[in-house]
């Protein structure tokens, strides 16, 4: 058993996947979805995005659809929570 005192991250993933991840989340928002890359790229950049989440979303695959932040940060190689169910 974990100690429950301390900080933690969930399995499969570490602290600076979900700082970049979250980094994304904030700037996307609820409302984009599902977009492509170009789409993301532009609703950050109307955000007003870090230069590092914009060069993040950049390395995305042309022509795929993103339905949400997992998908986005399950391309970008970021680690993810493992799914339970």
């Amino acid at each position: 058993m974990t100690d429950p005192h301390q900080p933690g991250t969930p399995a499969g993933t570490d602290p600076g996947d979900i700082d970049r991840r979250a980094a994304l989340a904030e700037v996307l928002g609820k409302e984009v979805w599902p977009a492509d890359r170009d789409t993301l790229v532009g609703k950050a950049s109307e955000a007003h995005a870090p230069d590092a989440v914009l060069a993040q979303l950049r390395r995305l695959p042309e022509g795929q659809e993103f339905t949400n932040v997992q998908d986005v940060a399950e391309a970008l190689g970021l680690g993810t929570e493992q799914k339970r169910f």
